[in-house]
């Protein structure tokens, strides 16, 4: 008797075996119900940051100019919080973490020098529309930006009172203000590997504005002349650099877009515009280290 032939073998695809589609429906269902855990909204706190923009003017361009200046606030939140702990690593002598946090401060820069552009597509007639609505509202009343300042040394006790109708605010400026800065605590460090920083820098008033010290351009030229036997000292030096290139540019495109969008005109919060932001300019945060560049 001959052998029955065999039924025809099946290749059944796992894409279509019976079950497979309504299961896969079924787990996708199950993944994406976030009623009962933390969902992406709620880890960012979306609905308040997205709730946040409240236009005054009926003028369409408000809103970019309302989100320009939130998300500069939150990349300048980011700022302090990566500059208060590099501060607090140089004066552990913890250059490492310091030079990653320092990196970050240089590249939040520049996402701010970009962020210019988006703003800059303002024109000053649609500028003019939201302008009365404003009233005394400005940039130069930004309590973080100056805690940067202060930060990176630029010492002023008359930028103290922009902030003195906040107690809380000003709490925190007056901190930063009365507090070494990046560069401060970059002079001690040097003087803790035997570098000869003078007294007058190493200890002092550090809510006075820093004063340019040839003592302390020599240390830093001895680092420079030997970067290997002062490697991370050296490394310090060129983060320093990068920091106050990259603050550069914020301030010139700063001055560039408002004086594209307002000319010449003041600002809302009472200042010189275009004529305090070019004085900035030729604030320098860590004299030495450019001074040495031309004496090496």
């Amino acid at each position: 008797m001959s052998p029955q032939p065999s039924p025809p073998e099946t290749h059944a695809c796992p894409f279509h075996a019976p079950g497979t589609a309504e299961a896969i429906v079924h787990e996708e269902k199950a993944q994406l119900d976030f009623s009962r855990a933390m969902s992406y909204g709620d880890y960012l706190q979306l609905d308040a940051i997205l709730n946040a923009q409240k236009p005054l003017s009926p003028d369409h361009n408000e809103m970019l100019f309302i989100i320009q200046h939130q998300t500069s606030e939150l990349w300048m939140k980011l700022m302090l919080h990566e500059l208060r702990a590099a501060v607090a690593c140089v004066a552990r002598d913890q250059l490492p973490a310091a030079f990653k946090m320092l990196a970050r401060v240089s590249r939040i820069m520049e996402q701010l020098v970009h962020a210019w552009d988006v703003l800059a597509t303002m024109t000053p007639p649609e500028y003019s529309a939201i302008r009365p609505y404003l009233a005394q509202s400005s940039g130069f009343q930004s309590y973080q930006y100056r805690c940067i300042e202060f930060a990176l040394g630029n010492k002023n006790a008359a930028m103290l009172k922009p902030h003195a109708h906040r107690s809380d605010l000003l709490a925190q400026v007056q901190a930063a203000y009365e507090a070494p800065s990046l560069y401060d605590e970059a002079l001690r460090l040097l003087a803790r590997r035997g570098l000869a920083i003078p007294a007058t820098h190493a200890e002092r008033d550090w809510r006075q504005p820093y004063v340019e010290s040839e003592a302390v351009e020599q240390a830093w030229l001895q680092v420079y002349r030997q970067p290997e036997q002062h490697w991370d000292l050296y490394q310090l030096g060129e983060e320093l650099t990068d920091l106050e290139d990259a603050f550069r540019l914020w301030r010139f495109r700063h001055l560039t877009t408002v004086e594209r969008v307002i000319g010449l005109k003041r600002g809302t919060g009472g200042t010189s515009g275009t004529a305090y932001l070019r004085k900035m300019l030729d604030v320098v945060l860590f004299p030495e280290i450019w001074k040495l560049r031309t004496d090496l």
